[in-house]
């Protein structure tokens, strides 16, 4: 018999991802806020994850196996400009799963951020210790810590900067909306300060399912490419890949929202940012090397229908490759 998944959040990008991902192995539960959704094999129900009882009786009700968190405000921006929200939705909303999680024994997966941390010029461990800079990263680092102070069995997969197509018709991702600038063969600018790493959403699919198989628990990972870029390096890797003009992408400079009720003095000498993830536990776990940000896009040109247009080798790490 298949276990069952419980995905708060299937409406969202990474949810929606993971569900469509899970679904050939797992029975899979999605739930939506004010927006249905439809997923193949995938059944989906309304649910407000900031009322408690709808939690409780969705999670009695299917008593899952597994639950995954997928919910919250993943945008820096969107974050520091509603601090209420981003609080809620990131932190006081994992609250209310996990505690019925716990009660009902089912596992607690949680997709946490590369922000958590102050994007000093250093690459970070999985011990290292949060000091978010951010709304965003601080709300973040809320719900790891609780989550690793309270949970009985939990996975945290604290992951770079993911990127891909979601299912919801009302929000594109940022991603998308990179695309539709070079469809349309329309010039624009993309931050060059903000370091960190980039992945096809599909390798995080990959990896949780990896965790899942092999009941990974009380854990925290780190999840990310093994090179690091700004969004501006990005465009341009992917205008390569994807055969677009590269003349369209030029290097601009985000509004990057610090905190000022949280960050403190971090001895920065600059206004770059550096959010590098170490994946040396990652790679021993999967016996295998992460990609590169161009092997992922590479990828990502394949499953998007295309082939890849250099031969990068035996050794490119198109994707994960279990020894």
């Amino acid at each position: 018999m298949k276990k069952t998944v419980l995905i708060f959040g299937a409406s969202s990008f990474v949810g929606s991802n993971i569900a469509e991902s899970l679904s050939a192995d797992y029975r899979v539960i999605g739930t939506y806020h004010n927006h249905r959704v439809v997923i193949p094999n995938v059944l989906t129900v309304p649910c407000d994850v900031l009322n408690r009882d709808q939690v409780q009786l969705l999670i009695y009700a299917f008593r899952p196996d597994i639950v995954v968190y997928a919910i919250g405000v993943s945008s820096v921006i969107a974050a520091h400009e509603s601090r209420d929200i981003a609080h809620s939705l990131n932190t006081v909303g994992v609250f209310n799963v996990t505690s019925f999680s716990e009660r009902f024994r089912a596992k607690f997966c949680y997709i946490s951020s590369a922000m958590i941390f102050a994007g000093n010029d250093v690459v970070y461990n999985e011990g290292d210790t949060p000091l978010p800079d951010t709304v965003y990263g601080t709300t973040m680092a809320s719900a790891e810590f609780y989550i690793q102070k309270s949970c009985l069995n939990y996975l945290v997969l604290r992951s770079c900067n993911l990127y891909g197509r979601g299912i919801n018709p009302f929000g594109k991702t940022w991603f998308e909306l990179m695309e539709d600038k070079l469809f349309k063969n329309e010039a624009s600018s993309y931050d060059n300060k903000v370091n960190t790493g980039f992945l096809d959403i599909a390798y995080l699919a990959d990896i949780l399912k990896l965790c899942l198989k092999a009941d990974i628990t009380n854990r925290l990972i780190q999840v990310s490419s093994s090179d690091f870029c700004t969004r501006y390096e990005f465009a341009m890797k992917y205008a390569e890949v994807f055969g677009f003009s590269q003349d369209l992408i030029s290097p601009g400079k985000w509004f990057f929202p610090i905190d000022e009720l949280s960050a403190k003095d971090y001895g920065k000498s600059s206004d770059v940012f550096h959010y590098r993830l170490s994946i040396e536990n990652l790679e021993h776990l999967i016996r295998a090397r992460m990609p590169r940000v161009e092997d992922s896009l590479l990828r990502t040109y394949k499953r998007f229908g295309g082939k890849s247009k250099k031969n990068r080798g035996q050794n490119a790490a198109i994707g994960i490759k279990y020894i």
